[in-house]
């Protein structure tokens, strides 16, 4: 199966959160904080949304730092994507 997003949604896909600090120390599983990076899977066409014309700023493949708890997040053949509006990304990782 393939998600295919609408109007300015943008399917992302979470990187690993750290599991070590700076430091070296490691973390528990409870410690991680929720990743906030994310690699980009799908790009919706964009469009009028709410009357204003939106159009897409990022792409298939772009590293993004999205809001921290934005998005739904949907489970697919075993893996677990997040969908979240282009609104919610916050930089493009370059």
């Amino acid at each position: 199966m393939k998600l295919e997003p609408l109007a300015d949604r943008v399917v992302l896909k979470a990187l690993e959160a750290e599991e070590t600090t700076k430091s070296g120390i490691v973390l528990p599983g409870a410690e991680k904080e929720k990743p906030q990076q994310a690699e980009v899977i799908a790009v919706g066409p964009g469009g009028i949304v709410d009357g204003k014309e939106v159009k897409m700023q990022v792409k298939k493949g772009d590293n993004v730092i999205y809001s921290k708890y934005s998005g739904t997040e949907v489970k697919l053949d075993d893996e677990t994507y997040i969908i979240v509006k282009q609104n919610d990304i916050l930089a493009i990782i370059k």
